[in-house]
C-alpha cells in the first residue's frame, strides 16, 4: 500500500525536519494549511464578486450597507469599523461605488462633519444579486467537506478566533 502523496505543507515540514531537526514544525500543519485554504477560498470568492463587476472591498461595503436594514445606510466611521478598513481606504471604495451610482453620500443633518453613506436602489439590487450568488458559492465550497467536518471546523475555528481576539 502506497503512502498518500504529501501536500505542499507536508513537504515544507519534511524539509524543515531535515534541515533543523532541533525544531518542531508541527504548527505549520495547521497554520500553513489554514493559510493556504484561506488563499484558495479568497480566490474562489473574489471570482464571484467579479461576475458582478465588484472587487472584494466593494462587495464588503455594499454588503455592510445592505445588512444595516432600511434605509441601508451607515455613518462613514461605522462603515469603516464594519468593513475592517481605514477611513482612507473606505473613501476610495465609496468614491468608486458612488461614481457607479451604487451608493450616495450626504452629511448628517445634526453634524455637518459626519458623513453618511447610503445604498442607492441600483446598489441594493446589485448587492442582493451578488450576495445570492456569493452564498450559493459558499454553500458549494462548504458542502464539499460534508456536514460533520464543516460543523467540527466551524466549532474549532470559532474557539480559536475567540482565543486570538482576547489578545
Amino acid at each position: 500500500m502506497d503512502a498518500a502523496p504529501l501536500d505542499r505543507v507536508a513537504e515544507i515540514q519534511r524539509e524543515w525536519r531535515r534541515e533543523r531537526p532541533d525544531l518542531d514544525p508541527s504548527p505549520q500543519g495547521v497554520i500553513g494549511r489554514l493559510h493556504r485554504v484561506a488563499l484558495e477560498l479568497t480566490e474562489r470568492l473574489v471570482a464571484v464578486y467579479g461576475e458582478f463587476g465588484l472587487s472584494e472591498g466593494e462587495f464588503d461595503v455594499l454588503a455592510t450597507l445592505r445588512r444595516a436594514g432600511e434605509p441601508y445606510e451607515r455613518a462613514a466611521g461605522e462603515l469603516a469599523d464594519h468593513t475592517l478598513v481605514t477611513t482612507g481606504g473606505l473613501t476610495k471604495r465609496v468614491d468608486r461605488l458612488e461614481a457607479r451610482g451604487l451608493v450616495e453620500r450626504r452629511t448628517e443633518a445634526s453634524d455637518a462633519r459626519r458623513r453618511i453613506v447610503r445604498l442607492t436602489p441600483e446598489g441594493r439590487d446589485l448587492i442582493d444579486r451578488a450576495f445570492t450568488a456569493h452564498l450559493a458559492n459558499e454553500h458549494r465550497l462548504v458542502d464539499e467537506l460534508g456536514r460533520t467536518d464543516a460543523a467540527d471546523l466551524e466549532r474549532v475555528l470559532t474557539r480559536w478566533l475567540l482565543l486570538l481576539d482576547d489578545r
